[in-house]
């Protein structure tokens, strides 16, 4: 298996890049984020790469850091999703975006990817709300735990409930209470939540 590639950056197209290795040139399929630093022709790049097998083709993916690859592989494993799929998604949010809505249950933020409906987002979260542990904290932006914390008692759900209809994504509301002391009432967390809203979280 190919586990990544480290050579000269030979054809950059909108989605994918061929890099040159020891003299032959491997196209890789990427996501917009990685297009946008993978660097310019003539550079030499590193990519993480996952190697599709299918019936009729051998697809190879790049990806310019190991938790876009991991969030790849997890989105990938869920029944009806493929690689067009995978990378539609990753190439919309951030890998830690789609972690938080897939933990906050946020379906409904996922279907901005192109291709995605909101049967197919349901489904990734249902499916991987449970793995997405599974990627490190360490690499993740937020805390797990937090957004867990958020469906602890009835106040804290009311509390998300009423950001959600302020115009909040489940997501943001979900990870802005769960910071929060959970033994508030439903109006102080909200307070609150607002005002770390408004800080940018």
């Amino acid at each position: 298996m190919i586990a990544t590639l480290n050579g000269k950056l030979i054809i950059k197209e909108l989605n994918y890049v061929v890099v040159e290795c020891g003299g032959v040139g491997l196209k890789c399929y990427v996501t917009q984020n990685t297009h946008a630093t993978v660097g310019n022709i003539g550079d030499i790049v590193f990519l993480y790469t996952h190697l599709s097998v299918r019936e009729d083709a051998l697809d190879l993916y790049g990806f310019s850091t190991s938790q876009e690859l991991d969030v790849f592989k997890l989105i990938t494993s869920v029944s009806g999703v493929g690689s067009k799929i995978g990378l539609a998604i990753l190439s919309e949010f951030t890998p830690d975006k789609i972690m938080l809505s897939i933990a906050s249950g946020d379906a409904k933020s996922l279907t901005a990817a192109s291709g995605v409906g909101i049967k197919l987002a349901q489904r990734i979260v249902l499916e991987l709300k449970d793995k997405v542990g599974s990627i490190s904290a360490g690499e993740l932006n937020f805390d797990v735990k937090a957004v867990g914390n958020a469906t602890a008692n009835s106040s804290s759900k009311e509390a998300i409930e009423a950001l959600v209809s302020l115009g909040y994504s489940q997501s943001e509301a979900s990870l802005a209470v769960g910071r929060l002391d959970q033994t508030l009432n439903t109006n102080e967390l909200i307070k609150q939540a607002l005002k770390s809203l408004a800080r940018g979280l």
